[in-house]
């Protein structure tokens, strides 16, 4: 295997995982096996809801601020320029009437992000809403940063 190439940043888009072109594969069968199955997140009973289907663009808005995160060093669902989850997608050209976003640190696998996402009720609930009907994913990974990985999910529904 390869070294990641890295940006002039120090930001590695490919999120210094093995096997890294399919992480978005693996997070989208395991958000859709847990939606097949129904969850409870904190309090709240989700019945099994509609799979989620793959979508490019949200993937781009989600990558991009995983990116924006680990090259600027901070973690938060609004960015340093002040633009809101919202603003970001439809900055990216995705027109919606419901979304959601995830993020996540430091977490180093596919299976440890997804689990800690569905410990939190607040996450676990977006990963669940049924009003959702896209996802895309991304992770970036920096050396010169806090946390050494940065995720994002957005999820929505045109």
């Amino acid at each position: 295997m390869s070294a990641p190439v890295l940006s002039s940043t120090g930001v590695d888009a490919s999120c210094g995982l093995s096997g890294s072109s399919g992480f978005q594969s693996e997070v989208l069968l395991r958000v859709n096996a847990l939606r097949a199955a129904g969850a409870v997140c904190g309090t709240t009973i989700y019945a099994a809801a509609a799979p989620l289907n793959w979508n490019n663009v949200l993937q781009q808005a989600a990558a991009d601020h995983s990116s924006d995160m680990a090259k600027n060093n901070y973690f938060s669902h609004d960015s340093l320029d002040g633009k809101t989850m919202g603003q970001r997608l439809l900055d990216a050209g995705y027109s919606f009437t419901a979304a959601g976003e995830n993020i996540a640190a430091n977490d180093s696998s596919v299976q440890g992000v997804v689990a800690r996402w569905l410990d939190s009720p607040g996450h676990c609930q977006n990963m669940m809403n049924p009003a959702y009907r896209d996802i895309g994913v991304a992770c970036a990974h920096s050396d010169l940063a806090t946390y050494s990985t940065y995720w994002t999910m957005d999820l929505g529904r045109p």
